[in-house]
């Protein structure tokens, strides 16, 4: 196992140089720069000389090499607007993204998982059907369009919610924002733990089980449900990646204060070590994320073992 994590850590290595190269070339090769929207003159020395103050009049490999070599000793370097660490503008921004993608995965599983599990107990009956209505609904269903609609009901019509903003960071404030991002997560999840009980229904170990007179509660118990949980901790770990860039959208909307809400801020700023750093904690994020799925197979399947 430590052998599998030390190669699992050093093969994000590449990755993360990978993304970081990738986000320098796009930036290097868009037109314009900060430079010219921070310089309220239309001299053109005075946009050359901001540039050299940025470090901009630089070719992009050595401004790249400066900034893998930072990267290394943990400098995310400071933003070209406010001049502020980048890597303090981000721990002012991440706890807020991660109440909401955890809040949002926890609406997710705690409602996906069981109403997947039912229907596949149940296939064919009203409760399956109606479930997997509502999961290809919740699949369907655009984030921005969900968002004004819960905000436009729970908040306007009923004034039970807030409509917007993170206040002092309470429950009321969580509750839409969660549910807009976690309603298709929800849906995925429980469309992926129907079809993986069912598939498992009909294995043969589940017949033998049920052969040597195993009640269904412990068939379900010891062998239906640890099996399933493999292929739903692979629809998890997916979808916590996936929720870090969805959150771009529900934050925005929903004026959350969190790395998305930043990331976006800093594309239309031309902030280009904000983005960078950004977008690198969102890969690391789930690159993490997906290191713990793959531990976490040992320990809910034995017979996966790591070389």
């Amino acid at each position: 196992m430590l052998a599998f994590l030390i190669r699992r850590l050093l093969q994000t290595i590449p990755t993360v140089l990978a993304v970081v190269l990738l986000v320098f070339v796009l930036f290097s090769v868009v037109p314009g720069s900060i430079a010219s929207t921070m310089s309220d003159d239309s001299d053109p020395q005075v946009e050359l000389r901001m540039k050299k103050q940025l470090g901009l009049d630089q070719p992009v490999y050595m401004r790249f090499g400066a900034y893998v070599a930072r990267l290394a000793t943990g400098d995310l370097g400071a933003s070209f607007r406010t001049r502020e660490p980048v890597t303090t503008m981000i721990a002012k921004r991440a706890w807020p993204t991660l109440q909401l993608i955890f809040a949002s995965m926890a609406f997710a599983v705690l409602l996906g998982v069981p109403l997947g599990f039912i229907a596949a107990l149940r296939p064919g009956s009203l409760v399956d059907t109606v479930s997997m209505v509502l999961a290809v609904s919740g699949l369907s269903l655009a984030k921005f369009w969900l968002g004004l609609l819960l905000m436009y009901l729970f908040a306007l019509k009923l004034g039970w919610l807030p409509s917007f903003g993170y206040g002092d960071g309470g429950l009321k404030y969580l509750i839409l924002p969660a549910v807009t991002l976690g309603v298709s997560p929800m849906a995925l999840l429980a469309r992926t733990t129907r079809a993986a009980v069912l598939e498992i229904m009909t294995a043969d170990f589940v017949r033998t089980a049920r052969s040597k007179g195993m009640s269904e509660t412990r068939v379900v118990k010891w062998h239906v449900m640890r099996n399933a949980l493999v292929l739903i901790l692979t629809t998890m770990g997916l979808q916590f990646g996936a929720l870090m860039g969805q959150a771009v959208v529900v934050e925005k909307l929903f004026s959350w204060p969190g790395i998305g809400s930043l990331l976006v801020d800093s594309v239309l700023q031309r902030d280009i070590p904000a983005v960078q750093g950004s977008i690198l904690v969102v890969v690391l994020f789930f690159l993490a994320i997906n290191l713990l799925i793959d531990v976490l197979y040992g320990v809910i399947d034995p017979r996966i073992r790591y070389a």
